[in-house]
């Protein structure tokens, strides 16, 4: 159950990412992250209403808004980082680096005394491979630092919206998730209002903008149970092969050639997930 969960988090960021990097060739990374989260925002509290699940907020560690706050933090720094990353044109380079951030919440799940078989972690270890091969990786001589930046920057922020993520999932996924979009639509606001700018959005990017913030809060949503149902270091690499879906869905839709790495970094992923289900 918690690999399934993980995995479809991984399709719903993945498809939600390929919107986002098509509509950051057109408007500012930051109007288009803080615009779809709204409607992220939108599904959460119409979520939390309809199934009555409510927790008085408590300001701890234990709770789930410090965790939502802190997240929320970090995850739309990753959004904005990431998006500019794709703005620039070097998907391959943006992709591959940030594929890597699931690194940062396995290190700190070990930490805390988590135990994988050997099978679990070789599967981890060629699933994050995958995921880094599937991305179609295209570092060459020459490549600028620009985007490099973006990706670094995107997989930490990442990396640390998934850990404090998972901490707050303990209490209950679906208000941790609505705590962090409610906080980075805020923050959203007062940079608009700041900047005079709300992003001069089209009716016609309407439906991407609510399919990609409602597949992210979705997929974090479901990336958080997944983190109470098994163990959080195999939760967060499945929940970490986006570019698979990425990379399908151009291959599908916009007609883009397959590299021979790609195909490769699907075959991995495969194999990875396969090897984690052995107990």
């Amino acid at each position: 159950m918690a690999s399934l969960l993980a995995l479809f988090s991984s399709v719903l960021w993945g498809s939600a990412d390929f919107f986002g990097g098509y509509l950051t060739k057109k408007h500012k990374a930051l109007a288009v992250t803080a615009a779809s989260q709204v409607f992220g925002l939108i599904l959460g509290v119409a979520l939390v209403l309809i199934s009555g699940n409510f927790i008085s907020p408590n300001l701890n560690w234990n709770g789930y808004v410090i965790p939502g706050i802190l997240g929320s933090i970090s995850g739309f720094i990753g959004l904005v980082l990431f998006y500019q990353g794709l703005a620039t044109g070097s998907m391959g380079v943006i992709s591959s680096i940030g594929s890597l951030g699931a690194l940062i919440p396995v290190t700190v799940a070990f930490i805390k005394g988590e135990r994988p078989t050997i099978f679990q972690i070789s599967g981890m270890v060629i699933a994050l491979l995958g995921a880094f091969c599937a991305s179609g990786p295209e570092f060459r001589k020459g490549t600028s630092l620009k985007p490099i930046a973006f990706g670094v920057g995107a997989m930490i922020s990442f990396g640390l919206a998934l850990t404090f993520m998972a901490q707050g999932a303990k209490v209950s996924s679906l208000l941790t998730m609505t705590t962090m979009r409610l906080f980075s639509v805020l923050v959203s606001f007062l940079i608009a209002l700041a900047l005079r700018n709300f992003g001069n959005f089209k009716l016609s990017d309407l439906h991407y903008l609510i399919f990609m913030g409602s597949a992210d809060f979705l997929a974090n949503f479901f990336l958080g149970i997944a983190t109470t149902k098994g163990l959080v270091s195999i939760a967060m690499v499945l929940g970490s092969l986006v570019p698979i879906t990425t990379a399908l869905m151009a291959y599908k839709l916009l007609h883009e050639r397959l590299h021979k790495v790609q195909y490769l970094g699907i075959a991995l992923a495969i194999a990875g997930v396969a090897l984690t289900s052995i107990a």
